[in-house]
């Protein structure tokens, strides 16, 4: 086992470039796991939320939802301070704000009290969006920031995963409150370590090496268009200071690059699936299959440990394919992903049978979850350095908004679909066969995108260089 171990270790230094980075890379996960462990707590410990509080599905989904939309509202403050002050700091506020907030959510006695605290957590969880994207785009060149996003993202699902196995369990063990104060002393734990450990880089995306020891490796993008067959755009040269620019103004150029668009419209319909998919996952299959807590357990670790291989092998193959000369491949990938796990998701669904739901959940989960590091990749790839943070706010708002309407739209289709008086497995079918929809839609606007890819890459590039 501690060869293992070992062997393990050796393998993530030399995947990621190295222990400093391998400390980088495993902070920001941290920071993202948080948040997607008290998400995911709130879904496992829903039937305990219900009887102590007399919830409804509606209301159990608005516990989330109420995070999520005050996180939209406060993301576009928050992109403007990331632009413009120490980034390190301000995560370091945001979770201390985010941990006081949900140790409060665990002394609620009503729903009204802990949809008060969930407001205040939500208005913290918005710094994760723009800070960590900046901080990516500063620390790791684009030539690896799809592939490091796949290790930066598994904090998402290591996050819920925890939020599910351990929050549920100890929950159950000793009550629902003890869940969220052990989240708020995990998050003070996070404060201490990022003060400590956690330097703030230099602006300008463009770090003075990929790895530790080793030559930087040439941008994919920079490579593919350096023969000047893509020229940038003429329009959008900016002849002005970016960090003077208003949001409204650098909303409209953000809007103003097609491939963004593409980008921020795919990562909120992809969200919206997921938050509905994390809150009643776990429903679904108790009702749909009858099985005991401990059996429920083994599976979420199943098909977590499928969504996590996606995650780490999407942006590794979207990498690989623009340094074989594909530089669309950060739109191709997702497209290709969104298509796989849409179709593996019907007839996991459909099924009666745990035996065979199981591998294709597991599958599809995986397909969902290769398809965020590359898009997460590219939209750094055609928005300027000096714009990365407000214009990951923006995009913050719009996925916020997806996540806050997905649980309230999936407990409300699913009351309304299920059969007798209580929530059935068959409501809960409906729900997620219906909002597959958006899933399919995500990859036909993906494969539109490959379009004006390029030249919204290289007009980056000139605004950035400028």
């Amino acid at each position: 086992m501690r060869w293992w171990g070992e062997a393990g270790r050796r393998w993530l230094l030399r995947a990621v470039g190295g222990p400093a980075r391998l400390r980088v890379i495993a902070i920001l996960a941290c920071v993202l796991a948080l948040d997607s462990a008290d998400k995911g707590t709130v879904g496992a410990l829903g039937p305990e939320l219900k009887q102590s509080l007399h919830l409804s599905n509606t209301e159990l989904g608005s516990l989330i939802a109420v995070s999520s939309a005050m996180g939209g509202l406060a993301a576009i403050p928050v992109g403007i301070l990331t632009d413009r002050v120490r980034r390190t700091g301000l995560l370091a506020v945001s979770i201390a704000v985010w941990s006081l907030a949900t140790v409060a959510g665990g002394f609620a006695g009503s729903f009204a009290w802990l949809l008060l605290a969930r407001l205040v957590l939500g208005a913290a969880t918005a710094t994760a969006g723009p800070t960590l994207a900046s901080l990516v785009g500063d620390y790791f060149p684009s030539a690896e920031r799809a592939r490091i996003y796949g290790f930066i993202l598994s904090g998402e699902l290591l996050g819920a995963g925890a939020g599910l196995l351990v929050g549920g369990n100890l929950g159950r063990l000793l009550g629902w409150r003890s869940a969220f104060w052990a989240l708020g002393l995990t998050g003070i734990a996070l404060i201490v370590v990022i003060r400590r450990k956690l330097r703030e880089p230099a602006r300008g995306g463009h770090p003075s090496g990929a790895r530790e020891g080793d030559a930087r490796p040439p941008d994919p993008a920079r490579s593919a268009l350096r023969d000047g067959s893509v020229a940038p755009d003429p329009t959008r040269l900016l002849r002005r200071d970016p960090a003077r620019m208003s949001i409204w103004e650098v909303t409209r150029y953000i809007f103003a690059i097609p491939t963004n668009v593409v980008l921020i419209t795919t990562s909120a319909m992809g969200y919206f699936f997921y938050a509905g998919l994390r809150t009643f996952g776990v429903v679904f299959v108790e009702r749909q299959y009858h099985l005991a807590q401990g059996t429920l357990s083994g599976l979420a670790v199943l098909v977590g440990a499928g969504a996590l291989a996606g995650t780490l092998a999407g942006g590794r193959i979207a990498d690989r394919l623009i340094h074989r000369g594909r530089i669309d491949a950060r739109l191709t990938v997702p497209a290709a992903a969104f298509l796989v796990s849409a179709g593996l998701f019907v007839p996991a669904l459909l099924t009666a049978s745990v035996a065979i739901a199981l591998p294709l959940f597991t599958l599809a989960a995986a397909a969902l979850a290769a398809s965020n590091p590359p898009v997460d990749a590219a939209r750094l790839d055609v928005v300027p350095f000096r714009l990365w943070g407000r214009a990951e706010s923006v995009r913050t708002v719009l996925r916020m908004a997806a996540e806050s309407i997905a649980p309230v739209t999936f407990g409300f289709l699913a009351d309304l679909l299920s059969t007798g008086k209580a929530l059935s497995a068959t409501g809960l079918r409906w729900a997620f066969l219906i909002t597959l929809v958006p899933l399919v839609v995500s990859a036909g606007i993906l494969l539109l995108g490959r379009r004006t890819y390029p030249r919204d890459v290289a007009t980056a590039q000139a605004v950035g260089g400028r």
